[in-house]
């Protein structure tokens, strides 16, 4: 799959974005299916939220899609900023600005029989610069 997203990326790297892929359009489209199908079942989302841990597991944080994207979608941004593939095992940094949040998410990927998926997501908000 080439996307705008992945396009400056080796064939190895393209193959290992796309469950980020899955991830931007599930973002895009507010669709929880859209985050199933990108992440293991097993995934955790995790972050310091106002000073404390949270765990969300995979179904908890498919909670918060209700298939209603955002007012604000045309204005949205979401890249690759990078990722490093070495055999069966990947990580990535990528950078959602949101409107008045910018969010940076590091994945932990996996290569299974059904294909790559995202392991465990942490991410931290930040306001967006102006």
């Amino acid at each position: 799959m080439t996307s705008p997203h992945t396009t400056a990326l080796s064939a190895e790297q393209q193959q290992a974005a796309e469950p980020i892929e899955l991830y931007f359009q599930g973002h895009a489209r507010d669709d929880a299916a859209c985050m199933r199908r990108a992440f293991l079942p097993t995934a955790h989302i995790e972050s310091m939220r106002e000073g404390q841990f949270t765990s969300w597991p995979l179904e908890v944080y498919c909670q918060r899609f209700k298939n209603q994207p955002a007012a604000d979608e045309s204005s949205r941004q979401r890249r690759i900023d990078w990722i490093e593939v070495s055999g069966n095992a990947a990580c990535a940094r990528v950078t959602l600005v949101h409107g008045a949040n910018t969010f940076t998410d590091y994945f932990v990927l996996l290569k299974t029989a059904e294909g790559w998926k995202i392991a465990n997501k942490a991410f931290d908000a930040a306001a967006t610069p102006a």
